[in-house]
């Protein structure tokens, strides 16, 4: 059957690639509604291509002028905008799958109400499980939908799961996410404080938005992760273990409790997680070229260095902390890289001013978002 998809955040590397991976598939696929926070441009030529029902921009774009040059792109579309109309958009009836890839706690929201209506969601979004794992996975449990990872290491664990719903069984030991380290893992330590944004957002191996190129050099991606995957798969902090590995080659493993390690291999590309959870359980291509291990000639692995990236220790400690820590953790993350990019703030203070607004923060429940 055809499957209508939304693309939260179609601008941005994810949701590219998610078009990708679909018009590779139009027998399988059609994109129902597309969003874009200030890429209006972007969005209308997607339109133009794609015809979807609808589209929705950010709040402090010109609606009128929006409208007018979608009008012209693709004429049936329908134009909405701010969170209400990505809400809007989340929840339409004839919406099927959610790609959930606009960065930072502003996809939390329509994220939320994707699950809450039942929408099979594909989770890009990490923040939203960071901010509200319990009430994001009751709303999955509630509404008998299904959640699939879209990052590479989650998507990879999931892969390497033998529950159909991904969760961890007796049989798991444990859970290692593979990191690349960034462009600084052996740059000296000294020398970070001198760190530009433009040479943060130059990622080694990954091409990423400059939020989370930042988030991977503080490695504070790998620390979201941590949270991220304790609420996907149930597992404690002490079943979740980081490993730095350059190549990116390896996306994660799962250790079993015999002692075997199950490993998802493949190229970097983004495209083969879309694609996975695009057509689970089934299997299509994905574009993605093959992986020739004998050219790669060797994989390597060491573990994360705490004084390099205190991200980490952070994020066991926030698992161990109350819901709010999480909510404190995530935001005061956004906006001390927002600062870094906007060169108001040093490289090597970003997870400083992260965990000093922690250690201010106050223990609260959170029940409802």
């Amino acid at each position: 059957m055809m499957k209508n998809v939304l693309i939260l955040g179609a601008t941005g590397s994810v949701g590219k690639n998610t078009l990708d991976v679909i018009t590779r598939h139009p027998d399988r696929f059609r994109v129902a509604g597309v969003t874009a926070g200030r890429r209006i441009d972007d969005l209308i030529s997607i339109c133009h291509r794609h015809r979807p029902d609808f589209a929705v921009i950010g709040p402090t774009v010109d609606f009128s002028a929006a409208k007018s040059a979608l009008r012209a792109a693709s004429p049936r579309t329908e134009l909405l905008a701010g969170e209400e109309g990505l809400v809007a958009a989340a929840t339409a009836p004839n919406v099927d799958a959610v790609m959930a890839a606009i960065v930072g706690s502003a996809g939390l929201r329509p994220t939320l109400a994707a699950a809450r209506a039942g929408k099979k969601v594909l989770l890009a979004n990490k923040e939203s499980l960071v901010m509200s794992g319990g009430l994001f996975m009751q709303a999955i449990a509630q509404a008998g939908t299904t959640l699939l990872p879209i990052d590479s290491e989650h998507n990879a664990i999931f892969q390497c799961l033998p529950a159909a719903d991904g969760r961890l069984s007796k049989g798991v030991k444990r859970i290692l996410l593979t990191g690349s380290g960034g462009p600084f893992r052996t740059r000296s330590l000294a020398s970070l404080a001198r760190v530009t944004p433009a040479e943060a957002c130059k990622h080694p191996i990954w091409s990423m938005g400059p939020k989370i190129s930042v988030d991977s050099a503080t490695m504070m991606n790998k620390a979201l992760e941590i949270i991220e995957a304790h609420w996907i798969f149930n597992a404690g902090p002490e079943q979740i273990e980081v490993v730095v590995h350059p190549e990116s080659v390896v996306h994660s493993m799962v250790e079993y409790q015999d002692g075997s390690v199950l490993a998802q291999l493949g190229n970097p590309d983004m495209r083969t997680p879309i694609a996975h959870a695009l057509a689970y359980p089934d299997r299509i291509d994905a574009g993605v070229a093959q992986l020739d291990l004998a050219r790669i000639g060797q994989l390597n692995f060491e573990p994360p260095d705490p004084v390099r990236f205190p991200a980490l220790r952070l994020a066991y400690e926030v698992l161990k902390a109350s819901d709010a820590a999480a909510v404190t953790f995530n935001a005061a993350n956004e906006i001390a890289v927002q600062a870094f990019l906007e060169e108001r703030l040093s490289f090597v203070d970003i997870v400083g001013i992260v965990e000093a607004t922690l250690q201010a923060s106050q223990d609260v429940t959170i029940a409802t978002v």
